[in-house]
């Protein structure tokens, strides 16, 4: 009865579709990837936002300065370009441990922006 049971489970689980699609766990993953979602910086759309306004001091003039942190538009980029951004953190970008497969969900998703807009 067991080997019944287990073989039952098994061919389930062999032939059953996926709890989640792909795109479903794109989403997931730009909303928040282990952390703050990429959403928060880069949009809802990929299509990059101001993360801060301040003042800074021009070092020759002495006079403040208005600046802005700027997240950068990422629904326009080429694969390699994306890769890099994600994997080569540096400054205000946070470091993610994304697979290469969760990245090109990722990047398909982020592209899949645009698709409307043509």
């Amino acid at each position: 009865m067991k080997i019944w049971l287990i073989s039952a489970l098994l061919y389930g689980a062999a032939f059953a579709s996926d709890f989640i699609t792909k795109n479903e766990y794109a989403k997931m993953l730009y909303q928040n990837p282990r952390g703050i979602g990429c959403d928060k910086c880069h949009g809802s759309g990929g299509e990059g936002s101001v993360i801060a306004k301040y003042k800074e001091e021009n070092k020759k003039t002495k006079v403040k300065e208005e600046k802005e942190l700027v997240a950068p538009r990422i629904n326009n980029l080429d694969l390699e370009t994306f890769k890099k951004g994600v994997l080569g953190a540096r400054s205000m970008m946070p470091s993610y441990f994304l697979t290469d497969e969760e990245i090109n969900l990722l990047y398909e998703y982020v592209i899949n922006f645009n698709k409307d807009k043509k």
